[in-house]
């Protein structure tokens, strides 16, 4: 293996460049700087996400009567009188199907319906009779009895006669379909032509005066609100005290959570059905501690991120997350409120390595 020697030129730099470096020092002057001092770490400071004993969830805005309407006999929808944002009033008709079949059926009904009632005419009057005739003992008594069975048979198909006429006067009635209250149109699902089957979604109408918000909570925070705590729903820049909470009595099977309605005040401005929103809840204890997705780092199943010291030094700690809230991840254990993360972990992270290497 061969070996490199400095040539006595670059010797006489060497020697050249401490003496100026001890120049310097026996003057009183700084030596040359070799490299500038790192940069501070941006960081983020861990705090609540609403005020002193708050915590917020997720929810979804949805109005409190709230109906997809379905065909409930089959056609061919021959006329859309309502379509998606338009008002309706309560059984105003929303659109029509053709409905040849329904009211041929309901003509059908109605002529069974004559005719059981002029034979029940009949068959009374001749019961009439045959009991005049009886009672003088002019005929027999099976003659009388057939009478009678002949009368309450006609009296009887009269009766099924009328009841199929209220059933095809139904069906016929399903060929409109009506607003079950006054609301919007949210969505229409048919087209004109179009063919339906019974229990095919037709459109959807909403009265969008009542919303509240629906929200899932975890088991250990339901308790809680069943106490009745003071429910604040966090919309943009609107701030909107909720009216009434109310817990599901019991848990998901799958999440192990719980679902939480607070309804708003009526004619509520600014939220529609479909919205997303924060429910905030005045609990006891610390406010909730949220740190942004991006400081997080991830190993396998753990999660941790990078504290920030005085000396402005990171340092990788586990943390338990609880839900995602926008671009934040609620913290449930780990932190504490005024404790500086490290926004961007792979700084953090060379800025560790360099410390390790140069003690």
């Amino acid at each position: 293996m061969r070996m490199r020697f400095a040539r006595p030129g670059q010797f006489a730099v060497l020697f050249a460049f401490g003496a100026a470096a001890a120049a310097a020092l026996a003057a009183g002057e700084a030596p040359p700087v070799a490299a500038a001092a790192p940069a501070p770490l941006a960081t983020y400071t861990v705090g609540g996400d609403g005020a002193q004993g708050e915590r917020l969830f997720d929810g979804l805005v949805e109005a409190v009567r709230s109906a997809t309407l379905v065909a409930q006999t089959a056609g061919r929808v021959a006329e859309v009188l309502r379509d998606a944002d338009d008002p309706v009033k309560s059984g105003e008709v929303i659109l029509r199907l053709a409905g040849i079949e329904q009211r041929a059926r309901l003509a059908q009904a109605e002529q069974a319906l004559a005719e059981a009632s002029a034979r029940a005419t009949d068959a009374r009057a001749e019961y009439t009779r045959m009991a005049s005739v009886y009672e003088q003992k002019l005929v027999a008594k099976s003659a009388f009895d057939r009478a009678v069975a002949d009368r309450d048979a006609a009296e009887a198909r009269l009766s099924a006669a009328r009841a199929g006429v209220a059933a095809a006067r139904e069906e016929a009635g399903y060929t409109e379909l009506r607003a079950p209250y006054a609301g919007v149109v949210t969505r229409r699902f048919v087209e004109p032509g179009e063919a339906v089957q019974p229990g095919q979604p037709l459109a959807e109408v909403v009265a969008p005066e009542a919303l509240r918000v629906s929200i899932e909570v975890p088991q250990s925070v339901a308790e809680a609100l069943r106490k009745g705590p003071r429910a604040t729903v966090h919309a943009g820049t609107q701030r909107i005290t909720g009216e009434r909470v109310t817990v599901f009595p019991a848990a998901s099977s799958g999440s192990n959570t719980v679902r939480v309605r607070v309804d708003l005040p009526r004619q509520t401005a600014g939220l529609y059905p479909g919205m997303f929103a924060k429910v905030g809840f005045g609990l006891a204890g610390p406010a909730g501690l949220s740190v942004p997705a991006a400081s997080i780092v991830r190993r396998s199943e753990l999660s941790a991120v990078y504290v920030v010291d005085a000396a402005n030094q990171p340092r990788l700690r586990q943390v338990r997350l609880g839900r995602q809230q926008g671009n934040d991840y609620e913290v449930l254990a780990g932190l504490s409120a005024g404790e500086r993360v490290a926004l961007d972990p792979v700084r953090a992270l060379e800025r560790l390595q360099a410390a390790k290497r140069n003690p």
